[in-house]
């Protein structure tokens, strides 16, 4: 769907509990689903779907691993599953100990320390 320059604007109410409605064309757009990130900048609210990533980038992987494992049929569907709802959690947990490595609070380790320096 391909909307005209008139069309980039549209004025929208703003109900008593300070919801929106996101018109159509711009939702189809888009690509929104049920959320939405919102962000200020200067004086303005961006309101922009949120890309679903969770995992994605690591199901082929994780499907290739455990193929070799020797799963099959839906108990490689269930592991697969399993394994990819760990994937968020995981990166949040590495993003809280990077913070918390950058204030000082957390033992860090450099790439040397993870790889070797040759």
């Amino acid at each position: 769907m391909s909307l005209a320059i008139a069309d980039n604007i549209k004025r929208i109410s703003i109900t008593s509990r300070r919801q929106l409605t996101i018109p159509q064309a711009f939702y189809s757009l888009l690509g929104f689903g049920n959320e939405a990130d919102c962000i200020v900048k200067d004086d303005m609210l961006i309101i922009k779907p949120v890309k679903k990533t969770d995992g994605d980038n690591f199901s082929e992987e994780i499907l290739a691993e455990l193929i070799k494992k020797g799963y099959k049929g839906q108990k490689l569907l269930d592991e697969f599953k399993k394994l990819r709802s760990q994937i968020r959690p995981a990166v949040k947990n590495m993003l809280e100990e990077a913070h918390l490595a950058a204030l000082g609070k957390k033992k860090f380790y450099t790439k040397d320390d993870v790889f070797g320096n040759d």
